[in-house]
């Protein structure tokens, strides 16, 4: 790398004006990249240069996190695109390609669980988690859901109406359970239904999460004249009696709203200086049949300057005023709807969607999404009527969420300020990271970085790390190692690149907490010592007998009362830690015991053991595949099929 590239643009004002003439005012996606040539912000706009200057006009009009992004930029890329929707399509991939730290803007905080199908798999599994994963790209996840009872009583009503899979594991080898005889269960364990025909039922489900209840009822309804004429009756009866739960489910759990039969979207917002708490309700065929819920943390999270001068002026109407200004809402409503659309299905998109404020590229999004559905949508900011009325009632909702996640951050404000006095710290400790090991007598020995970004667990900046260390093994274990190991593999890059920021550099934390006494301690504050990186960092750690708090250098642990809401937060990153390093180990534990099984089967390497078991997730799947369904796997040729069904079916002895 040059010296001209890696010197920052901030500081080389004749390259940052040539490059800035070098970007055409034409639509597209920018990169900004740092000193050690990382993306670190994706942006697009229907005018790049435009864009792209604004971020170096006047800091004063800037974020504190998107100033200080500016600060790191040494270089800036572009692409230009034909449309501004190609644009938009370019800059979703290219994020969720690189995943740059300055485009998160939604909290990953798990708080609200989604519906998963797995149509990666052959027969799809249906299940509610709150690890919204980036598994197979043929998984869908749908959600998040605000209310999470409703959420359950529409997935058991669902397997009541129609015939799913009801256990995760076959109860039997030879037969299928009672779930079969009652009708619940069409038999997946023993495949006595085919893939084609299962995937369909699933499909039929997979619309009511998609709030297309109402469009299903008239599929069923269909099918259930045409199997009347054709006089078959059971059948018949069995459709109308799904058609009488959807309608069930219907007026038991659905608003009815006094509106036409056009499906749209309602998004609004409630914000302070910290928080934007946004609400989408999802209005299909008059009804409401989805709230979903997501946070935005306005304070640390980004959204692109805008450069156009006209949207400081606050709108028209405003039926609620917030203290923060209008182009941070709209840029936020952009950026929740741009998120929210990009992983639903093109069936999913309303034809209308009615916004709190108008959005900075409405006609961007409204273009791409009208493209994915085939049919026009329309950006709508209402001024009056039912539309408006609407518009408040999901603002009403914002603003109560709003209200609870701020009795939260108090709370979690309060514990940092106990924290910074229990220690000293010239600053409230925004990021904590803690470090736990975790292992038995050695074995499978493992490492947890946990990070709490103001008070709260941020589970994207989670890391686990398998011990390297040739002298822990089964039997010999050795944290003081294992944990000066992991510090050292944690902070080594700031050693690499000298040049990076440290202090103010968003990974780089407040306080670093390590679970154990003084041994524990010494050994990572060693390491820390041989890497110049001591004055920068400031680690405790938590003893457990006693939840005493020991600084460096020091024999006796701080004077504190386990009670204090300081202490309390450690406690919790410490137990986080702890459950997170357990957790994996007993993963690592699992996964061995697995492939130890998998190892008695001759020519069956670890690579394609690995590669068997990412594929059907389990030994029992294994177990009941067939020769033709274990060859489909990557690596795994007929001849080997064969040796793997004959393991787990040995042929019967004839005597």
């Amino acid at each position: 790398m040059t010296a001209a590239k890696t010197l920052l643009l901030v500081r080389d004002p004749e390259r940052l004006e040539s490059r800035l003439k070098e970007i055409p005012p034409e639509p597209g996606v920018y990169f900004m990249r740092d000193s050690s040539d990382r993306i670190i912000y994706i942006g697009k706009s229907r005018k790049l240069r435009s864009r792209v200057r604004s971020y170096f006009r006047e800091p004063k009009q800037l974020s504190d996190r998107i100033a200080m992004m500016v600060r790191q930029v040494a270089d800036i890329e572009f692409i230009v695109t034909d449309t501004e929707a190609e644009a938009l399509a370019l800059e979703a991939n290219l994020i969720k390609q690189n995943q740059p730290y300055f485009n998160v803007l939604l909290k990953d905080d798990k708080k609200y669980p989604y519906v998963c199908i797995t149509w990666s798999e052959q027969y799809p599994r249906i299940f509610i988690t709150r690890n919204r994963r980036q598994g197979k790209k043929e998984d869908k996840f749908y959600g998040p859901y605000t209310d999470t009872h409703l959420l359950r009583t529409i997935l058991r009503l669902s397997k009541r109406i129609f015939a799913l899979r009801q256990r995760p594991q076959p109860l039997f080898k030879d037969r299928p359970c009672l779930n079969y005889d009652l009708g619940r269960c069409p038999g997946v364990c023993q495949k006595l239904i085919s893939p084609e025909e299962y995937r369909k039922t699933v499909q039929k489900v997979a619309m009511v999460f998609q709030g297309r209840t109402q469009e299903l009822i008239d599929v069923l309804t269909a099918q259930m004249q045409a199997s009347a004429e054709a006089l078959n009756f059971e059948s018949a009866a069995r459709i109308r009696d799904q058609i009488a739960g959807l309608k069930s489910l219907n007026a038991d759990q659905k608003v009815s709203l006094p509106d036409d039969t056009i499906s749209r979207d309602a998004i609004a917002l409630a914000a302070d200086e910290k928080h934007a708490c946004i609400q989408l309700f999802q209005i299909r065929a008059g009804q409401l049949v989805g709230r979903l819920g997501f946070v935005a943390e306005v304070g640390a999270h980004s959204y692109a300057p805008l450069p156009t001068p006209n949207l400081e002026i606050s709108p028209p109407h405003t039926p609620h005023p917030t203290p923060h200004t209008p182009i941070r809402t709209r840029a936020i409503l952009q950026r929740v709807l741009e998120q929210h659309y990009e992983t639903a299905d093109d069936v999913e998109i309303p034809t209308e969607i009615l916004v709190q404020h108008e959005l900075p590229e409405a006609e961007m999004l409204a273009t791409a999404l009208s493209q994915r559905k085939g049919r026009k949508v329309t950006i709508v900011n209402p001024q009056r009527a039912l539309k408006a009325e609407l518009i408040e009632m999901v603002e009403r909702n914002a603003e109560y969420e709003l209200a609870r996640t701020q009795k939260l951050s108090d709370r979690n404000s309060q514990a940092m300020e106990d924290l910074a006095a229990i220690l000293d710290l010239p600053d409230l400790p925004h990021r904590i990271e803690g470090y736990d090991i975790s292992h038995i007598q050695g074995s499978n020995a493992v490492a947890s970085q946990v990070v709490f970004i103001e008070g709260l667990p941020a589970k994207q900046y989670y890391r686990h790390y398998k011990i390297k260390n040739p002298t822990v093994t089964a039997g010999h274990s050795d944290d003081f190692a294992s944990l000066a190991e992991v510090i050292q593999r944690r902070f080594r890059k700031y050693v690499e690149d000298p040049q990076m920021q440290r202090v103010g550099n968003p990974d780089w934390p407040d306080l670093v907490m390590i679970d154990g006494g003084k041994g524990q301690l010494s050994s990572v504050v060693a390491v820390l010592q041989e890497m110049n990186l001591m004055e920068d960092l400031r680690v405790v750690s938590l003893a457990k007998q006693r939840e005493e708090i020991f600084l460096p250098g020091e024999s006796q642990p701080l004077a504190t009362d386990a009670e204090q809401s300081g202490v309390q937060l450690l406690r919790r990153l410490r137990d986080e830690a702890h459950r997170f390093a357990v957790s994996f180990h007993r993963q690592q534990r699992s996964d061995k015991m697995r492939r130890s099984r998998l190892e008695e089967i001759p020519g069956l390497g670890y690579h394609r053991q690995k590669q068997l078991l990412a594929h059907f997730h389990s030994i029992d799947y294994i177990r009941q595949a067939s020769i033709e369904q274990l060859a489909t796997v990557d690596g795994i040729g007929s001849r080997l099929a064969g040796e793997i069904y004959n393991y787990f079916h040995p042929p019967q002895s004839i005597n």
